[in-house]
């Protein structure tokens, strides 16, 4: 395997406009291997990726590039009047090779003319499932997973060096996760990617955690990586035990020689108070005794210094590894009653082919059950039904406790309002007191409580939804979850399945994630295709 290095970081620092440091000293060489990149959201690894292309200059340090590079984006969205050659980088070329054909060609159209990209155009679009599409069909009648494939097939028509990719499997379903991981497991360059998908990440190389210190390097997958960082939290843990108890030591021992020092002086100035000695004699041992003193203050100063700051750096060595962990309220939902039953339901939008047709599922108590199958097979109508959302237009939907939907945007809080104005609207019996306690529980505690939603990252902001709506008087017992970690750091999602895994009530979920699904506790899947479930659901 070559050596190539494609990226090299020296000491690199990168900031917001405000001046808000992201990531600082960060050290860093990238060659021919995948690496993943994580850290918690809003740290700055889009912003790390920008640097590598070099749409924006670090703050601090030097950012060295060598080779092609090629540039999956996190959000795709086509120009207006774009088409799928625009969308795979070949319009101008295949312009260049018409004007050939036509016989209008000139000298400049035969220097530049590349003969063997339509056979490379047909092999990029088989590998990535859009054998046979159009390049003159419009880009923006695709959807979000064939535009991914699409940005995908770029690439591989592109042939970089090293390609980066920012989240690209936030909008695919587990088919088109499928070819991505194949597209990377074959990929022979370079490759660096940003995401919190666990089944992605374990086909990586490497894995770099990024925070506000920098970046740390572990060798191996994402579940190295886990191992690592949890003996990581242990160590941190227990060097944070060892310096407390250190800390109290040195404060024990600093009291004790304060107070012998107080004994001493207290004894010379009974002494001195007899006038039994000469007063020159008085003054040395006084002078004496106050050096004496003053020097065992000094070193108890510094010992008290030391301690603070080895008790700092602990403190800072498990903020850094701590895991964030919050619990759900009771439900109170109990054994055999009737969660949810969809009879015959079918739901379509005027003339057009149902979305749904004839579906048929019971829940019963605090069932867990996911709800999977492709795009576009009606999963977020199904559970838009199940929530009250929508309502069928053929069938019954039976809704026989409370429930609550919860998307991956979290819609039920409001940009403009802050987390403690939000829980409010949403619970207008709760005394500012209770508002503060239940949000606090889910550890917006204090000041934390008066952020406004719109500032708030993907985990915060699902944190902050499911404070609200589960700390009423009469928590739902049937939640709902579309997506839930489409926009989650990997420290969210753990919380997140902590969470909703020591859940007491009926749980329906939406999700491509299938580590997730089995973390939460999954007890049956519902399989949609083409509008109906599929048999043996």
């Amino acid at each position: 395997m070559s050596t190539q290095t494609f990226f090299t970081l020296d000491s690199v620092s990168a900031a917001t406009p405000d001046g808000r440091v992201l990531f600082d000293n960060l050290t860093l060489a990238v060659g021919r291997e995948r690496t993943g990149l994580v850290g918690r959201n809003g740290v700055g690894k889009t912003t790390l990726l920008r640097l590598l292309t070099g749409e924006q200059i670090p703050a601090a340090g030097v950012v060295g590039r060598a080779g092609r590079v090629g540039l999956l984006r996190q959000t795709l969205e086509p120009p207006p009047g774009a088409t799928v050659a625009d969308g795979l980088g070949v319009a101008q070329p295949l312009a260049v090779l018409a004007r050939i054909e036509a016989g209008d060609g000139g000298p400049a159209d035969w220097d530049v003319a590349d003969w063997s990209l339509a056979g490379r155009i047909e092999d990029a679009l088989q590998q990535v499932g859009l054998a046979g599409l159009s390049i003159d069909r419009p880009a923006a009648s695709l959807s979000g997973g064939q535009l991914t494939r699409l940005s995908l097939a770029a690439l591989l028509v592109a042939e970089p060096d090293v390609i980066l990719l920012d989240e690209p499997t936030n909008n695919l379903d587990v088919e088109a996760r499928g070819l991505l991981i194949d597209f990377l497991r074959r990929w022979k360059g370079g490759a660096v990617v940003v995401s919190h998908d666990r089944a992605l990440l374990r086909e990586m190389d490497r894995i770099v955690e990024l925070s506000t210190l920098g970046g740390r390097v572990y060798g191996g997958n994402y579940d190295l990586y886990l191992e690592r960082r949890d003996l990581e939290r242990e160590a941190a843990e227990h060097d944070l035990a060892v310096a407390e108890r250190d800390a109290a030591r040195v404060e024990r021992e600093a009291q004790r020689a304060r107070e012998k020092q107080a004994r001493r002086d207290a004894a010379g100035r009974r002494f001195a108070s007899r006038g039994s000695e000469p007063k020159i004699l008085l003054g040395r041992n006084a002078e004496r005794a106050e050096n004496t003193a003053g020097r065992r203050e000094r070193l108890n100063e510094r010992q008290r210094e030391g301690a603070g700051e080895t008790l700092a750096e602990a403190r800072a060595g498990v903020e850094r590894v701590r895991a964030l962990a919050f619990d759900l309220p009771s439900s109170g939902l109990p054994d055999g009653r009737t969660v949810l039953a969809f009879e015959e339901v079918g739901f379509g939008y005027g003339e057009e082919t149902p979305v749904l047709s004839e579906v048929s599922l019971k829940i019963v108590g605090p069932e867990r059950v996911a709800v999977t199958g492709p795009n576009g097979s009606g999963k977020t109508t199904l559970i838009r039904l199940a929530s009250g959302a929508l309502e069928p237009t053929a069938g019954r939907v039976v809704r026989g406790v409370r429930s609550v939907l919860l998307d991956q945007k979290a819609a039920v809080l409001r940009d403009e309002e802050s987390i403690l104005d939000g829980f409010r609207r949403i619970n207008p019996a709760a005394t500012l007191n209770d508002a503060h306690a239940a949000l606090a529980r889910f550890l917006f505690r204090n000041a934390a409580a008066h952020q406004m939603v719109g500032s708030l990252s993907g985990g915060e902001r699902l944190r902050a939804a499911l404070a609200c709506v589960l700390s009423s008087p009469e928590p739902p017992q049937l939640l709902i979850l579309d997506e839930p970690t489409n926009h989650l750091d990997l420290q969210s999602i753990e919380a997140v399945e902590g969470a909703v895994a020591g859940y007491d009530g009926a749980l329906v979920v939406v999700s491509h994630d299938r580590d997730f699904l089995e973390a939460v506790g999954i007890e049956r899947e519902v399989g949609l295709s083409a509008g109906a479930i599929r048999a043996g659901s």
